[in-house]
Order: structure tokens, then C-alpha cells, then sequence
């Protein structure tokens, strides 16, 4: 079978926008401020175990944080694997505030179930 040049173009157009829109969506760790750390203590709502980071929503007695954990590897390398951060569990993070986004956070340390875990 021969596929047109104009449709490969656009496939590989397409390509190169979905990448795109993943590295935007990726923001480097300049938008946390690291001289005014926070602790966020609740429930964890909803979570996502996946690239490029894990992401958690906990559930705080001020608000809903999204809280920006480690890549997968480095959650399981840590001890932190899928079976830890589940949905209902209560969740103690420690990190840094997002400059961009008011409810969001870059956790260094989460604590769950009486155990601590490094992520950084």
C-alpha cells in the first residue's frame, strides 16, 4: 500500500503537536517557591500514576491540593508504589507551593500510613 506524502505530513504534524502539548504541560520546578514551604494534611481524593509525575488530590481542611509528587520509577524505587498512595488514604505532603497555581503543590516528602518517603 502507498500512503500519500500530504498524509504523512499530517501524521507527523500530528505527532509533533501531541509531544508538544506534553512538554507544556510539564513545568519545571522554578514555578514552586522554595522559601515558603507548606505542609498539606487530608484525605486523598483522586489520584494519577503516571508520567511525567504522579499527582495526587488531598482533600485539606482549607481546600483541595493537587499535589505534584515523583515520576513513577522514582515513587517505586522509594517504596511508594501504587498500593500506597490510594484513593481514601490519608496523606501528610510537605513541600513547596506553586507560583501559578493556587491549590498546587511540588511535595519533597509524603507521609502514609505512619511511614515517610523521601521523593527528591
Amino acid at each position: 500500500m502507498i500512503v500519500p506524502r500530504r498524509v504523512i505530513g499530517a501524521l507527523v504534524g500530528l505527532a509533533l503537536l501531541a509531544v508538544a502539548g506534553t512538554a507544556a504541560a510539564h513545568h519545571g520546578w522554578s514555578s514552586y517557591d522554595a522559601d515558603q514551604a507548606v505542609s498539606v494534611s487530608g484525605q486523598i481524593e483522586r489520584v494519577s500514576y503516571g508520567n511525567p509525575h504522579v499527582t495526587v488530590f488531598v482533600a485539606a481542611s482549607d481546600r483541595t491540593w493537587e499535589v505534584i509528587l515523583a515520576p513513577p520509577s522514582r515513587m517505586q524505587a522509594r517504596g511508594a508504589g501504587e498500593s500506597v498512595v490510594q484513593v481514601g488514604k490519608m496523606i501528610e505532603a510537605y513541600g513547596y507551593p506553586s507560583r501559578e497555581q493556587k491549590n498546587e503543590m511540588r511535595a519533597e516528602r509524603i507521609s502514609v500510613d505512619g511511614r515517610s518517603y523521601e521523593l527528591r
